[in-house]
């Protein structure tokens, strides 16, 4: 029996992919041990145990980004939790280690070169993070989601996927998400979202524009985070809602989608074949314009400047593609052939290599 660690966290970008391989780990294999490696303040502390696996704590360590007191005190940090980790895989007999980016990752690839057993890097934006920059250099295989991602030894691998969004029909679907959102399933839908908070850009442009997306012909489905206080209009044909805890029947009711282009995203939409306007979130180091580069190649999705995304932007550029229908059906046919729902068996199959496992 393998035993497995994978190791990230921090984040929903993470943590979610690597649940989603060990899932699948253990539905190919329900007696393998399947064990995470996290931090006790990252979003890993409360998901990983609630969907059944343990959580083995590392401390956390950010890599310094200036000389100071905290850079100072970062090589003994570091090699404290490489030690953690080193006796992780001891008292556990793991096998092979898999890192998905984060705090976690680092001291778990420094501490499976140390301790001689094999690990397998997985990158989920276009813009490596510095955990796997640095895991790469000695991985025995390394996945990217994106084509052109800039790291040692990459193979695109695509996303590991929710299975609800693997498993999705949209056409069979599609009555009852309509009805789940009020909405009329023989007319076609916009979806803007951005995100589990929501994001104000979007948000001001679609209040400022819903009026026009309507006189289109168009429904809009709009999401606009749990913290906004945008009001209701209250009209037929458009449903605003805080939060969808059911984004599946969000996404059979799609026929375009706006929205910001984290990587969960862009492979979400991409895999399910939905033609999409992505605005990249403009704060940080630009990896969400870089995550739709590929879907943007492909044709099936159009970047929209942030700093000039307003209504008159939705009354220029969006409203005119909504009376497109060939052009939007064009883009529909390059998303299904640009994303991939085998994201997590792309991975596993990288596992297995790494290990000498049979495929």
């Amino acid at each position: 029996m393998t035993s497995y660690l994978l190791a990230g966290g921090g984040t929903a970008g993470h943590v979610n992919p690597l649940l989603a391989v060990a899932d699948g780990l253990r539905a190919r294999d329900p007696q393998a041990d399947v064990l995470v490696l996290g931090t006790a303040e990252g979003l890993e502390s409360r998901l990983v145990p609630a969907r059944g696996y343990e959580l083995l704590i590392v401390d956390k360590v950010p890599f310094p980004r200036r000389p100071n007191r905290q850079a100072a005190a970062f090589p003994g940090r570091f090699r404290r939790a490489i030690a953690q980790v080193r006796a992780h895989i001891r008292q556990h007999g793991i096998d092979v280690v898999v890192g998905f980016g984060g705090y976690a990752s680092a001291p778990a690839y420094v501490a499976a070169r140390r301790e001689r057993i094999p690990f397998v890097v997985h990158e989920a934006n276009a813009k490596p993070g510095l955990a796997n920059v640095l895991g790469a250099r000695w991985a025995a295989a390394v996945g990217v989601a994106f084509d052109g991602t800039p790291l040692r030894g990459g193979e695109v691998v695509g996303m590991p996927l929710r299975r609800e969004v693997i498993a999705l029909d949209r056409a069979a679907l599609r009555g009852e998400a309509a009805a789940a959102f009020g909405l009329d399933a023989d007319r076609p839908v916009l979806l803007v979202f951005g995100g589990s908070l929501g994001a104000q850009r979007l948000n001001e442009a679609l209040a400022d524009s819903w009026r026009d997306i309507l006189d289109a012909g168009w429904q809009l489905l709009h999401v606009t985070g749990e913290r906004s206080d945008m009001p209701d209009p209250g009209v037929p044909g458009y449903s605003l809602r805080r939060y969808v805890d059911r984004m599946d029947l969000a996404f059979a009711l799609a026929d375009l989608i706006v929205s910001r282009s984290g990587s969960a995203t862009v492979s979400e939409v991409s895999a399910l074949g939905i033609p999409a306007l992505y605005v990249p979130y403009s704060v940080g180091n630009g990896e969400q314009r870089l995550n739709a580069g590929s879907a943007v190649a492909a044709g099936a999705a159009e970047l929209l400047d942030d700093a000039t995304f307003d209504g008159d932007a939705v009354r220029r550029i969006v409203v005119p593609l909504l009376h497109d229908r060939d052009r939007i059906a064009t883009m529909a046919a390059a998303a299904e052939k640009v994303g991939t729902r085998t994201g997590t068996e792309n991975v596993i199959a990288l596992i297995d290599r790494a290990v000498g496992t049979p495929n």
